[in-house]
């Protein structure tokens, strides 16, 4: 593939530069933004059972991971607190390296079948308080830690996304076989994936097994 460029002369350069491009926002979307949870977003985030994670590191590197369980997984500790649980994962901790480095993070929750999402933004830290912690057991296993949220900002975000990627629609579902699996991939961008199709097989169970071992 050939690598792409862009002349720079077409690059937005400034924030002048870039609202030159738009209309004004509507009075309502600027004035939407809460600095505290409401009760319409408090019941927002006791139905989600998905959120994304937008963390970054002091240099600016960002990264942007999914967190999910069971609707309500996130607890609401006051108006302005939030807490989500840490479970266990392939244990890189991007997410929580930067959260020590730079605690500044974006929160994007999704109700299956809601065509809006709320955002959340805010200061995290990472919490060890075992009454919370015991609070966010599963099958009596407790997280290790806390992801706990200081809100700042927060703000319903209309249907226009979803609407257009059509993403609730289960007329433009996607077979998931025309993709290979998880491990075949990873294998093939890191050590080799096996030329048997057996072999393969048994790698993918395998996979499936260690999802319901690891899951909490």
């Amino acid at each position: 593939m050939q690598k792409f460029d862009v002349a720079p002369e077409h690059v937005v350069q400034d924030e002048a530069g870039l609202r030159a491009l738009f209309p004004p926002t509507h009075d309502l979307a600027a004035k939407k933004c809460l600095s505290a949870l409401d009760r319409h977003a408090q019941d927002f985030i006791r139905r989600s059972p998905f959120l994304c994670l937008g963390t970054q590191d002091m240099d600016g590197r960002a990264d942007v991971s999914p967190r999910g369980d069971p609707a309500g997984f996130v607890q609401i500790l006051d108006e302005r607190t939030l807490a989500i649980p840490d479970r266990p994962g392939n244990n890189r901790l991007d997410s929580l390296a930067n959260i020590i480095a730079n605690p500044t993070v974006g929160l994007l929750f999704l109700v299956p079948g809601y065509d809006e999402t709320l955002r959340v933004n805010g200061q995290a830290s990472l919490v060890t308080e075992p009454a919370l912690l015991e609070r966010m057991s599963v099958q009596e296993r407790l997280p290790r830690l806390a992801i706990v949220v200081q809100v700042q900002e927060v703000f319903l975000h209309c249907a226009k996304a979803f609407r257009r990627s059509h993403l609730w629609d289960p007329e433009h579902l996607q077979d998931r076989r025309e993709m290979p699996s998880l491990a075949k991939i990873i294998l093939d961008q890191t050590t080799g994936a096996p030329e048997d199709t057996e072999e393969m097989q048994r790698i993918d169970e395998d996979l499936e097994v260690e999802y319901r071992k690891s899951m909490y």
